[in-house]
């Protein structure tokens, strides 16, 4: 019976063991999944935020924002906004007038002098009514088009910064329409980006694939000399390769000094605060991320495959774009997708060996982050960026499945 009994529990015990199993894999997974949480996901998250959320003048004028919110916008405000708002600067804190009058002040530019010029100024046991104390301070709240942009703050969830970012504009009435041509800025940024990262990507695969073919034909000994080659930039940091660049392209650098030398010009070719200057740095900083993949996939196809082609007739063109190809697009997709995914976030480069028009997005974000400390719109710019990049993977991903159907065909 006691042999019985001990048989059934260790029986239990195996069987509650091989349950528990699989639960405690996953939980030593749970230590790394809340630090990717804590340290990566919600800071991203609470950054990008800030590009909707926007409750600095919900917060410090309260009772404004819920009048001017009833208001329908038609005519002049109510006595009951103009109340409100008197009563909210009375006993509002003076920093969070200038955060609210900050806010308001990208709605129009005088607003936050305005309004810490208001609260000043307001007297706590004045008798006049609230419309004439305050545009006897500021004969400016007479009109409607600054309480039509109180009326457009005072959401804390706000479309503001977006359609910033879009070059887009909410008008009085509501509507949605472009900004003025001279105020239109990002959407052209946005593509230059994309136009750049896209240039940069098609150069890196033309020079990477033949360089990323002869490591992966090489013998082992030369093999390892070659990917020592390729990685040798990523042991130098990257100001240091860029700023190099400053120095070898600049009017009296040695590139210029090469070709008046040789004679193949007259005079210094102008190679640095150009786009030309930001296409070579690009090239050089990024062509090892797309050798790497490439070399990846070539090294791993069996040469008994081209072999075969040949024996079976197939030309030299034939083989490389019917067998060949088919087995390299997953390293050449993957190569122009982290290409062209970094370059479009890069910030350092352009601003270093770019001109005024040659800034990408990137540059405006930490622009707005660190000078204007606008981080709503830094945010909105972000966003947009982000989903640049989800839309462009997607493309990616579908277009190298489509691809590999038509080229095995």
């Amino acid at each position: 019976m006691a042999s019985i009994s001990i048989s059934a529990e260790q029986s239990g015990w195996a069987g509650l063991m091989k349950v528990c199993r699989p639960l405690t894999r996953h939980g030593l997974l749970l230590p790394c999944l809340l630090f990717m949480a804590f340290i990566f996901v919600w800071p991203i998250l609470s950054l990008l935020a800030k590009g909707v959320y926007s409750p600095e003048v919900r917060d410090t004028l309260p009772q404004t924002a819920a009048a001017v919110l009833a208001w329908d916008g038609a005519g002049d405000p109510p006595e009951a906004v103009y109340a409100a708002l008197v009563a909210d600067l009375r006993v509002a804190d003076r920093r969070d007038v200038a955060n609210a009058g900050r806010r308001l002040n990208y709605e129009i530019p005088s607003y936050r002098s305005l309004l810490i010029k208001t609260a000043s100024a307001l007297q706590k046991n004045s008798t006049e009514p609230p419309r004439q104390q305050l545009t006897t301070i500021d004969a400016k709240w007479q009109d409607r088009t600054f309480w039509t942009a109180m009326r457009r703050a005072a959401p804390a969830v706000t479309p503001y910064y977006i359609l910033k970012a879009l070059d887009l504009e909410q008008k009085d009435d509501g509507s949605i329409g472009k900004v003025k041509p001279e105020e239109a800025t990002f959407v052209d940024v946005l593509g230059r980006s994309l136009w750049i990262s896209a240039v940069v990507t098609g150069i890196c695969l033309v020079l990477a694939f033949p360089v990323a073919f002869r490591i992966s034909a090489a013998s082992p000994r030369w093999r390892g000399l070659l990917l020592l080659l390729v990685l040798l930039p990523f042991w130098t940091s990257l100001l240091v390769r860029t700023s190099a660049w400053v120095v070898l392209l600049q009017d009296n650098g040695i590139i210029n000094s090469l070709l008046l030398w040789s004679g193949i010009v007259k005079q210094p070719v102008h190679l640095i605060f150009n786009r030309i200057g930001v296409y070579i740095a690009f090239v050089h900083v990024m062509l090892p991320f797309m050798i790497l993949p490439i070399y990846s996939v070539m090294v791993g196809i069996s040469k008994d495959y081209t072999r075969a082609a040949y024996s079976l007739g197939a030309s030299g063109p034939r083989t490389f774009y019917k067998v060949y190809l088919p087995l390299v697009w997953p390293g050449l997709w993957s190569g122009c997708l982290l290409t062209y995914v970094i370059v479009v976030g890069y910030y350092i480069t352009p601003l270093l060996v770019g001109g005024s028009q040659d800034q990408m997005l990137s540059y405006f974000i930490a622009f707005y982050t660190k000078q204007t400390i606008n981080w709503g719109l830094a945010s909105a710019l972000a966003i947009l960026l982000t989903t640049c990049v989800l839309v462009l993977v997607g493309l990616y991903g579908l277009l190298g499945r489509q691809s590999q159907i038509v080229v095995k065909a």
